[in-house]
């Protein structure tokens, strides 16, 4: 690798232009110079002494020299990144005193730190320190952080820190944000600690196996995403109330939910991906003999033991503050009595993919603040609804209860939350009422979707669905409407006609359709009637202004020239593969190639059969080989055509001078060949 870094700067050197031109190659707003990817090798020394930026990212500097920054004593911030840069003399910033931000992000400054970290001393000022992606090692970093009691900014992220104690960073007492992303961290012994000031710290992607007495009180943004953490344990002894709003543990091991401090400030606690579980059924049943408790042992020098009651649910601290609680991909198979209820300000309850069983739509068990609801890919069975307190959650706009198993609901249970805006109710079994044939049952195989006066989207995609009665969306002004993967669904005419001056989005992909009248949906623009079986395109699309077509995976063999006209000039986007389209019939295709405002998204992979039943890329196809069927005139048949009559004529002199006049020819051969000889 240095081999080839060496040959590339040579190669390089050879054409840079001479820094001792008059006039800088680099750019220069105010008091800046911009001086990205110029293929320099050093510093220029031609800039404006006043400038105060100074950017040389990209470029080839291998070592900054004393003096090459002497000329720019009002320098406040140097950019280096990505330069090959690997040595720093001890005095290059001994003229540059005011320099408050460095970023030297994406170099090799670990073969030479200890010059560099001599660099660094000098600067008094300095305040925001990038040195991400330079292989830095933690003892390194140590030696590069000495006195530096002015940083307020510092990025670590990229390099291959392992361990973090209590000396690593010791002296960065106005230390306020903290990147040590993508290292290969696993002990974090007291780091932290006298960081006092510190309010943003992102531990995400190292190796982490557990945050444990977690006392950073001061502390507003924490991400240890992407680590290998079981537990994250705060220490209970502190009554002191966290500033904590931000905690971010997605993608870890989590085994329970977090223990959060006893008093905080969490808005967004994010849990995704995890192995999050609640477990007090498990101590009730006493056939299973479970211990109640388990202590932590060998949590660090100075901490005590910790015991924790593992099969209460209680334990959770306090969430009283959650705004945005995202607990998908976990094994979530149930929540404890009233734990949704201690969040009275939670706003989004996220739930994809968990183990739920049952779920109770009323403001008894959802905050009625809840604005966002998604529960999709769950085991729900059935919806379970309270008319008498479903109301309450007038908040709920966003409901997502896709790929269940959902077969029985109230009827009407979506009729009742005023501010419905979206709801995803894709691949339950559950049918389409119609509104007057309603039974008095509380629960139905059917929902009603008519009246509902805030319902903008609706996706009931996979539903089994096999027809739309009449009304059915009477007094609903959607806007989207999905009846995709519905493959025996049959829609008639005037099954939509509630939504022919709303409807901007419909998707009927995969539901066997074969002809529709789309002219009444004048508002129509996204349009997606792909895996049918449509051979001939319906000429009702002529009329409308789409923005997107998706005519994929049917069974259309051509396009008429004058409807692929008039697509060209009203369709945005279409996609078109998948189609058995007559490689001898592509006129329609030439049309939208040459179109300005049509762009067929998916062209690279349009196919057309060929005479001989072979599948070709229509794009590369040559109409040629379409002989006599083809409709373009070739200039191929015309050269052949030619050809033959002129050797036809050669042929007919050739006959004319052997017969009619046979000693021209011997006495012109003769002239031109003969030659005498030396008899």
């Amino acid at each position: 690798m240095l081999g080839i870094r060496v040959l590339l700067y040579f190669g390089f050197v050879a054409v840079l232009p001479a820094l001792c031109h008059p006039h800088t190659i680099c750019t220069l707003i105010q008091r800046t110079a911009m001086c990205n990817s110029l293929r320099l090798s050093s510093v220029p020394s031609n800039l404006p002494q006043h400038i105060e930026e100074l950017f040389l990212n990209q470029n080839i500097i291998l070592k900054l020299q004393t003096g090459c920054l002497s000329g720019y004593s009002s320098l406040r911030m140097l950019s280096c990144a990505n330069c090959f840069l690997n040595a720093v003399d001890g005095q290059v910033f001994s003229n540059s005193p005011l320099i408050e931000n460095l970023n030297f992000a994406d170099n090799e400054l670990h073969k030479e730190h200890n010059q560099f970290a001599q660099s660094l001393s000098s600067l008094t000022r300095l305040r925001i320190l990038d040195i991400s992606g330079n292989g830095l090692t933690e003892d390194m970093v140590s030696e590069l952080l000495q006195n530096l009691t002015s940083l307020e900014y510092l990025d670590l992220s990229r390099n291959v820190l392992l361990r973090l104690d209590e000396y690593t960073f010791r002296d960065l007492h106005q230390l306020k944000e903290l990147n040590l992303e993508n290292n290969v961290l696993f002990e974090i012994d007291a780091a932290f600690d006298h960081l006092k000031k510190l309010r943003r710290l992102n531990l995400a992607f190292n190796s982490l196996p557990c945050l444990v007495k977690f006392e950073m009180t001061q502390l507003v943004v924490l991400n240890a995403s992407h680590n290998l953490i079981e537990w994250f344990i705060t220490n209970q002894d502190i009554t002191e109330t966290f500033d904590l709003e931000t905690l971010d543990l997605s993608d870890n091991r989590l085994l329970y939910f977090p223990f959060l401090p006893t008093y905080n400030r969490i808005k967004t606690l994010l849990l995704p991906n995890n192995h999050i579980g609640f477990y007090s059924h498990l101590s009730q049943n006493s056939s299973l003999n479970w211990t109640n408790s388990v202590e932590f042992y060998n949590l660090g020098g100075n901490a005590s033991n910790v015991t924790a009651e593992l099969w209460r649910d209680d334990l959770q601290g306090d969430i009283s503050s959650v705004q945005l609680l995202d607990i998908s991909v976990n094994q979530v198979r149930y929540f404890p009595q009233g734990f949704l209820q201690k969040m009275p300000h939670l706003y989004w309850l996220r739930m994809r993919s968990n183990c739920l069983e049952s779920l109770n739509l009323t403001g008894e068990e959802l905050p009625v603040t809840v604005y966002e609801l998604d529960v999709s890919n769950n085991r729900l069975a059935e919806l379970h609804a309270d008319s008498s307190s479903i109301s309450e959650l007038n908040n709920l706009t966003h409901l997502n209860l896709s790929l269940n198993n959902i077969q029985k609901l109230p009827p009407r249970v979506f009729t009742t939350f005023p501010s419905l805006s979206i709801v995803d109710f894709s691949y339950n079994t559950v049918g389409l009422c119609h509104p007057t044939e309603l039974s008095n049952s509380n629960s139905s195989a059917c929902a009603v979707w008519t009246n509902l006066s805030t319902l903008k989207q609706l996706h009931i995609a996979g539903c089994n669905l096999n027809k739309i009665p009449p009304l059915t969306f009477n007094g609903t002004p959607l806007t989207y409407l999905d009846l995709s993967n519905n493959p025996d669904l049959h829609i008639g005419q005037g099954c939509l006609s509630g939504l022919s001056g709303t409807l901007q989005h419909l998707g009927l992909s995969n539901t066997g359709l074969q002809d529709f009248n789309f002219s009444p949906f004048k508002q129509l623009r996204f349009l997606n009637i792909s895996k049918n079986s449509i051979s001939v395109l319906p000429i009702s699309l002529m009329t409308l202004n789409l923005k997107l077509l998706d005519l994929r995976d049917n069974m259309l063999s051509t396009i008429k020239p004058e409807h692929a006209t008039v697509l060209a000039k009203q369709v945005q986007i279409v996609y078109i593969e998948g189609n058995n389209f007559n490689c001898c019939q592509l006129e329609w295709y030439r049309t939208f190639e040459k179109s300005k405002n049509l762009h067929v998204a998916d062209h690279l992979e349009v196919t057309c059969v060929d005479l001989h039943q072979q599948r070709l890329k229509a794009g590369l196809f040559n109409s040629v080989l379409c002989g006599g069927r083809s409709t373009d005139e070739s200039i191929f048949w015309y050269i052949l055509l030619f050809s033959s009559v002129g050797v036809s004529m050669v042929g007919v002199s050739i006959i004319y001078f052997l017969t009619f006049r046979p000693r021209l020819l011997p006495r012109v051969i003769k002239k031109k060949c003969w030659k005498p000889t030396t008899y």
